[in-house]
């Protein structure tokens, strides 16, 4: 049994006791390195003498769990990786998975430089779920005895050859040998990948690494570069700010037409109040006028009351008029004689205005 699934059955069997019901487990360890004690014992366990081919391991009934190597240089451990250890992980029904890290120094001499450490690259492996042990310092090329060593079964790598300065292919006796199984790699995921997307966007991590604390040191960057990428920051910072001041207002597009609706339609209802044909603008225009109109156009005023002398008593009422005496103009006797001569100069005799008139008139010509 592998590392991993004894683990696993153990701490399903002790879960299991209470209620029955198999529980999964949720705490697992970092897989071992090859000269830990767990990894020792294992390897001393495996029956090395039992041989087998592929078609027998992948029938399942090998009395032994079989042992699969998978080597690399792993740097910047990425999903490209991890699917490549899973299938080599599933290869058989029974797979106790080693996976060889090379160190600096022979990587840096026979490919070239990494980003990682061999310390990180070593721990970022110990963390993947398909890995039962590690072994660092791997070789290059695999001998007899690094297989016997490690009671190696089978192989696992792309069919890509891997040369070396020695052969074309790392892997040929390996694969003569009938210890090769081949795994597929993830098309267009790789470390070489990931560092052209790095070089690429440059200016774009140098920006990022500055923004998050880093100095212009730490990055080998200039003091005019660093001055440059600080001041885009900046820019890509207010474009930030105005698109997302643009986009809430989108997001809240509805809510504002919603409220200048209501606020117009208030807006006509306050106006008709005031302004409309029975609104208090025209009441107080009509009061206004009504008050003008009164105040230039006052009505008449009362009639006085009677005086007591107007009154006729009940005495006068009943009694019959009294006769009205004709009243006659007093004139001076030479005014009459004149006026009298006049008339009768353009009259004739016996047209006389008045009896006072033709009375005088006969007396100063002694005909009276």
């Amino acid at each position: 049994m592998s590392r991993k699934r004894t683990r696993d059955e153990t701490l399903t069997d002790t879960c299991s006791k209470d209620n029955g019901l198999p529980l999964k487990p949720t705490i697992y360890l970092p897989a071992p390195y090859s000269d830990e004690e767990e990894a020792r014992l294992e390897r001393n366990r495996c029956d090395y003498g039992i041989q087998m081919d592929v078609q027998t391991a992948k029938s399942g009934k090998v009395s032994r769990p079989v042992r699969v190597y998978a080597d690399g240089i792993y740097d910047l451990f990425h999903m490209g990786h991890a699917r490549q250890l899973q299938q080599a992980k599933n290869l058989f029904p029974n797979t106790y998975l080693i996976v060889g890290v090379c160190n600096d120094d022979i990587t840096h001499t026979l490919k070239g430089r990494t980003v990682m450490t061999e310390d990180e690259r070593y721990e970022a492996l110990r963390h993947c779920r398909y890995v039962d042990e590690v072994l660092r310092n791997a070789p290059w090329t695999l001998t007899e005895e690094f297989l016997a060593e490690n009671k190696i079964d089978f192989v696992a790598h792309d069919e890509i050859p891997y040369a070396s300065d020695t052969c074309e292919d790392v892997y040929t006796e390996i694969k003569a040998k009938g210890m090769f199984v081949a795994t597929e790699r993830t098309e267009g995921v790789s470390t070489s990948d990931v560092v052209a997307r790095i070089v690429r966007d440059y200016d774009v991590y140098v920006r990022r690494n500055l923004a998050r604390g880093y100095t212009a040191k730490e990055l080998n960057v200039s003091f005019i570069n660093e001055k440059k990428f600080r001041l885009q920051n900046k820019m890509d910072q207010l474009k930030d700010k105005g698109k997302m001041f643009v986009e809430n207002i989108e997001g809240k597009r509805s809510e504002l037409i919603q409220k200048w609706e209501d606020k117009s339609r208030e807006f006509i209802h306050n106006f008709l109040l005031l302004f409309g044909r029975d609104g208090r603008l025209s009441h107080m225009w009509q009061e206004s006028k009504g008050r003008l109109r009164q105040a230039l156009s006052p009505s008449g005023s009362p009639s006085r009351t009677p005086s007591r002398e107007q009154t006729p008593t009940r005495d006068e009422t009943s009694s019959p008029p009294a006769k009205t005496k004709r009243r006659y103009r007093r004139h001076s006797g030479d005014d009459l004689l004149l006026s009298a001569t006049s008339r009768l100069s353009q009259n004739g005799i016996g047209d006389y205005e008045t009896d006072e008139e033709e009375t005088i008139l006969l007396e100063s010509n002694g005909l009276h």
